[in-house]
C-alpha cells in the first residue's frame, strides 16, 4: 500500500512537471510569434532601413520625437514608410520584455512587387489579368484568408494601401496557410491614383458593395480589378466614385452584409467559374 501510494504520488508530481513544462513551451511559442516580425531599439532600426529591408510601418512612443528618435522618423519617411505614434504599453506589449528605447519596426514576411509585376505574372500565364484591391483591410487575419482564396483562384496579385491596413506580417503568413508565397502582394501610396493607372491599361474595375448588381450580369473573363472594402466601412466613396461597376451577392437572412475575407471569396469563385 506504501509503494502504491509513493508511486501515485511521483506520477502525480511528473505530471504537474509536465505540464508546466508544455505551458513553458506554448510560451516559449507564442513569444516567438511576436518577434517574428518586429525590430525594437534604435540601433537595429536603423540597420533595419538603411539596409532597405521591407519595413511595414514605424511605430515611435508618444512623445519620442527628438534626438535619434527624430533622425529615424525622418529616415522612415525617406522610404515613404508609414510613422505611427502609440502609446509606450503598446511597444512593450509588442516587443515582450525587450528593450525597444521608444521604436520599433514592423517587418514584412514577405517582399512586396510592383504592379508591373502583376500584369508580368499575367502574361506569363496567358490570362487576362484578375486584381484585387483591398481597400483598408486592417485585420491581418482578414488579409491572411484573402491571400488564401487569391491563390486558389488564379488571382495574379493583390494591391493594398501603404496606410490604414494591414501588411505582410507575420500573422498574415501564417493566416494564410503559406499561400503568401505564391501570390504577389503590392502596396501602393494612392489607390486612387493606381485604378486610374488600371484604366489605362483596359483593366476594368468592379466594386463589391450591397447597392450592386448579382455577378452573372457582369463578365468577368476579362482583364478585370476587384474592389473589397473595409472590414466596417465597405469602400471608400472616392475609390467607389471610380469603379466601373459595382457588384453585389444575394442576402437571403437578417443579416445584410458578409466579413470581408469571405465576400471576397464568394466574388474570387464567381470569377473563376466564368474562366473555366
Amino acid at each position: 500500500m506504501k509503494n502504491d501510494a509513493r508511486n501515485k504520488k511521483y506520477t502525480t508530481v511528473t505530471d504537474e512537471n509536465n505540464h508546466r513544462t508544455e505551458q513553458q513551451n506554448h510560451f516559449s511559442e507564442n513569444r516567438r510569434e511576436k518577434y517574428d516580425d518586429v525590430i525594437a531599439g534604435r540601433n537595429c532600426v536603423r540597420e533595419a532601413l538603411k539596409s532597405g529591408r521591407t519595413i511595414d510601418s514605424v511605430m515611435v512612443a508618444k512623445g519620442s520625437r527628438n534626438g535619434s528618435v527624430g533622425e529615424l522618423i525622418s529616415l522612415a519617411r525617406q522610404r515613404q514608410i508609414p510613422v505611427k505614434e502609440v502609446d509606450t504599453r503598446k511597444l512593450d506589449f509588442l516587443c515582450k520584455g525587450a528593450v525597444h528605447q521608444g521604436i520599433i519596426a514592423t517587418v514584412a514576411c514577405k517582399e512586396y512587387v510592383s504592379i508591373e509585376d502583376i500584369f508580368l505574372t499575367a502574361q506569363q500565364r496567358g490570362e487576362n489579368p484578375f486584381i484585387l484591391i483591398l481597400d483598408e483591410i486592417e485585420d491581418p487575419h482578414n488579409l491572411g484568408a484573402v491571400i488564401r482564396t487569391a491563390e486558389c483562384t488564379g488571382v495574379h496579385g493583390i494591391i493594398i494601401p501603404k496606410r490604414r491596413s494591414a501588411g505582410l506580417s507575420a500573422v498574415v503568413g501564417k493566416s494564410s496557410a503559406g499561400a503568401v508565397e505564391y501570390v504577389n502582394v503590392a502596396r501602393v501610396t494612392n489607390l486612387a491614383a493606381t485604378i486610374e493607372e488600371l484604366k489605362k491599361k483596359g483593366v476594368w474595375i468592379l466594386g463589391a458593395d450591397m447597392n450592386g448588381m448579382p455577378s452573372e450580369k457582369f463578365d468577368l473573363k476579362g482583364s478585370i480589378a476587384v474592389v473589397i472594402g473595409n472590414e466596417g466601412k465597405g469602400i471608400g466613396k472616392l475609390i467607389k466614385s471610380k469603379c466601373d461597376g459595382i457588384i453585389s451577392l444575394p442576402m437571403k437572412g437578417k443579416i445584410n452584409s458578409l466579413n470581408a475575407s469571405v465576400a471576397g471569396g464568394v466574388i474570387m469563385y464567381d470569377v473563376l467559374r466564368q474562366r473555366t
